[in-house]
């Protein structure tokens, strides 16, 4: 891989912060974005904004025309079997609440289970509380042990005839922790349950393949994935989509609206309701054709080359700990000083010029977890370096120092 090249497409990373180089180790938070998904949308306002899907004018259509080619093209991306299972939606967030909220309406009732893993994010545990408080159905949850690993030897015991969903993350937020799928979507499977997986992290590293994984739903941001904020995809199989109810309704998901009845648009539009976030789409679909320009295995290899260099140089921080050390983690490490509060950490960092994430990452159980309020966490790109990797680790022992 040319580094050197692939950080030319990105404009954002030649300017200074505090007078120094900006050293941006915050991709899990916010990817940045490239050159040609910047000039895409930029286009799209300057020459061919115009509401898609309703129009019969040449703006309309040729925005339409860019909509569905972004549709196709993250299809391609994620291995889904048809455009139809590709929803755009506003973020990860949204994704999972759709599902929430329209799965829980077909398939559950009082005295169901959900089983959650320890490591979620707050947007794959709280809709999926919301939905159990209101239909009476019970939270499991699936732990992780003082490694990251997260335990599924206990899911046997967790799994029951009752169980209607399995939530789980691809790629822990906090911990970098890649959980084997298979067994898990399978064993559920083999009770009647679905899948929803939280592929936020996953897809940025590693990819996925939907079919192959054979989950039933899984959620993506755009902007973790070098394209636009906003803008988010839910990929779910048809025949269960197809099942469940609008989660928003209005305009361009129905098909006929009378006073007496209205019925629904197809896939995908069922649960695209209202003007689409279509500008936030053409720019991911530029990210994602963007991305399959290069070798995303060698793409993968250099993130965790750094990572390893990472955590060897931080490890020989005295009082320092590493959160998460399971053997094919991804790229993101959270840690600790002892005696040394994260926020100042992070603070010092920044007027280094270096951008690093502290606090709890929306991920509270896993702090608890720990016994602890929050972490640092430095998470690694296709753009970073190990001269930045480097002065991470100076920046770390300089503060350290300082606020001991």
């Amino acid at each position: 891989m040319n580094v050197e090249s692939i950080r030319g497409d990105f404009p954002i990373l030649q300017r200074t912060v505090n007078g120094k180089p900006l050293v941006y180790l915050d991709s899990g938070a916010t990817a940045q974005k490239p050159e040609c998904g910047i000039e895409a949308v930029n286009r799209l306002h300057r020459e061919q904004n115009a509401n898609i899907h309703r129009g019969v004018h040449q703006l309309s259509a040729e925005a339409t025309e860019l909509y569905e080619q972004a549709r196709e093209r993250v299809r391609t991306f994620i291995g889904a079997a048809s455009r139809e299972e590709v929803i755009f939606t506003a973020g990860a967030t949204a994704s999972i609440n759709t599902i929430a909220y329209a799965w829980s309406e077909r398939f559950l009732h009082e005295g169901d289970n959900i089983i959650i893993s320890e490591m979620e994010h707050h947007s794959n545990i709280v809709p999926w509380q919301a939905v159990a408080e209101r239909r009476g159905a019970e939270i499991r949850v699936l732990p992780f042990d003082e490694e990251g690993r997260l335990m599924t030897e206990q899911l046997d015991t967790l799994l029951d005839e009752r169980t209607r969903m399995v939530a789980v993350t691809q790629a822990s937020n906090t911990l970098g922790t890649r959980p084997d799928l298979r067994p898990i979507i399978e064993k559920a499977h083999a009770v009647g349950a679905h899948v929803m997986v939280d592929g936020c992290q996953g897809v940025v590293h590693g990819g996925v393949d939907v079919v192959a994984l054979d989950c039933d739903f899984y959620a993506f941001s755009g902007h973790k994935l070098y394209g636009p904020t906003g803008i988010g995809v839910l990929y779910g199989k048809r025949e269960l989509l197809d099942q469940m109810p609008p989660f928003l309704y209005g305009g361009d998901m129905v098909d006929r609206v009378s006073f007496e009845k209205t019925t629904y648009a197809p896939l995908p539009l069922k649960y695209e309701a209202g003007t689409s976030n279509y500008i936030g789409a053409i720019g991911l679909g530029e990210a994602v054709e963007y991305l399959r320009g290069f070798d995303l295995h060698e793409v993968e290899e250099h993130e965790m080359s750094l990572m390893r260099y990472a955590e060897e140089q931080l490890r020989r921080i005295d009082g320092l700990r590493i959160y998460g050390s399971t053997k094919d983690k991804c790229s993101i490490i959270s840690f600790n000083v002892e005696g040394v509060h994260h926020y100042d950490l992070g603070m010092i960092l920044d007027k280094l010029g270096i951008a690093i994430r502290t606090g709890q990452h929306c991920a509270e159980p896993v702090m608890t977890h720990f016994g602890i309020t929050g972490m640092c966490r430095a998470s690694i790109a296709m753009y970073n370096t190990r001269e930045e990797i480097d002065a991470l680790c100076r920046g770390v022992e300089r503060a350290v120092r300082m606020l001991r």
